[in-house]
């Protein structure tokens, strides 16, 4: 008799230029969307209305960036993170078309790097993931490093390689998930802010001001439905042995909290087009409170498009405290205390 159920990769299972189709297919759905928004608070106009997007140039109102993000991203964890330690970071994400209600997404990874751990108990494992829709369309590709326990502490480790990836996507590559639009048309009053791309600064900090308490039953239905299947973030039986005594929860309710909070200070900030990278900087656990604020760090017209501009923004979660001081930092040079997330991105905006 072969065995039939899958105990998920560990580091050892991992080699150099794999490539791993991921199960299952995902139609996503307006029951999708609606509990994304119920989950998080998401209401940027563009997302939030048919009436809205229409009026702009799209066929209707398209998904949210991050609930796309998350659907591809919770195909790949069975094979890559399964038996995951944490997710570290992520590099070069491109959202490269728009997705509607009824679009089928799927995924595919490439191994493209492999590091064991000094403590040879795990390794950390490069994988470049691309979301398709039905049609065969990449609708986002991106890059991710993670944490792998190994199977055996003696099994011998592969030639260490480290991926280079790109500080930042060349505006150039933003916006193609973004239709020509009529910006005359783009209502202010009903997106919710007056400031359009034009008016922020370069250097300009802009505390988000609003906070959400995490609660133990929303992060696991979050990260169920994107069919996350990671086990740190359900199985309180494994986890009450582990160091932290406790479920960890999906970095992806963090990315979405902190969007959904950026709200207050970058309401026309409607689309992220491409995510330079990100680190998630401490764990974070149910009963915790998310604050975020954000700078932006460039400013960049995007090539051959005068309805839109681009934002790049440096988007900082942070737990249990104010972001009226605008915390990252200490005096050390370490990340101050309940910085839990730093994100840069590229946001787009009507001009």
């Amino acid at each position: 008799m072969t065995r039939k159920s899958n105990p998920g990769n560990f580091f050892e299972d991992f080699a150099l230029g794999q490539v791993i189709r991921h199960a299952t297919p995902r139609t996503v759905t307006l029951g999708d969307v609606a509990l994304y928004q119920g989950l998080y608070g998401a209401r940027v106009a563009v997302q939030s209305s048919d009436a809205f997007a229409q009026a702009l140039g799209y066929p209707r109102a398209p998904v949210d960036d991050l609930l796309v993000f998350h659907v591809v991203f919770g195909k790949t964890v069975p094979d890559i993170s399964l038996n995951a330690v944490a997710n570290l970071g992520y590099a070069d994400c491109r959202f490269l078309a728009p997705v509607y209600p009824g679009d089928t997404l799927s995924a595919t990874s490439e191994v493209i790097g492999l590091r064991e751990n000094s403590n040879k108990e795990s390794g950390v494992v490069y994988v470049r993931s691309t979301g398709k829709n039905q049609r065969g369309e990449t609708v986002l590709e991106y890059c991710r490093w993670v944490m792998v326990r190994k199977r055996d502490k003696a099994s011998p480790a592969p030639e260490a390689v480290t991926p280079k990836l790109p500080e930042r996507v060349d505006p150039a590559m933003l916006a193609a998930a973004v239709p020509k639009l009529d910006v005359t048309k783009y209502d202010t009053a009903l997106s919710g802010s007056p400031a359009r791309w034009g008016d922020y600064a370069v250097g300009e900090k802009i505390d988000h001001v609003d906070g959400m308490t995490i609660e133990e039953a929303e992060h696991q239905i979050a990260t169920r439905l994107y069919q996350n299947t990671a086990k740190v973030h359900f199985n309180q039986h494994a986890q009450a042995s582990d160091r932290f005594k406790r479920r960890l929860i999906y970095g992806g309710v963090v990315i979405s909290l902190a969007r959904a909070l950026s709200f207050n200070g970058l309401a026309n900030a409607f689309h992220i087009s491409a995510i330079n990278g990100g680190k998630h900087i401490a764990p974070t656990f149910a009963g915790d409170t998310i604050y975020a604020w954000s700078e932006v760090l460039e400013k960049a017209e995007i090539p051959g498009r005068t309805d839109i501009g681009a934002l790049r923004l440096r988007l900082v979660a942070v737990k249990d405290r104010s972001c009226a001081d605008f915390p990252l930092l200490d005096a050390a040079g370490k990340p101050s205390e309940g910085v839990v997330l730093d994100l840069d991105l590229w946001a787009v905006m009507a001009r």
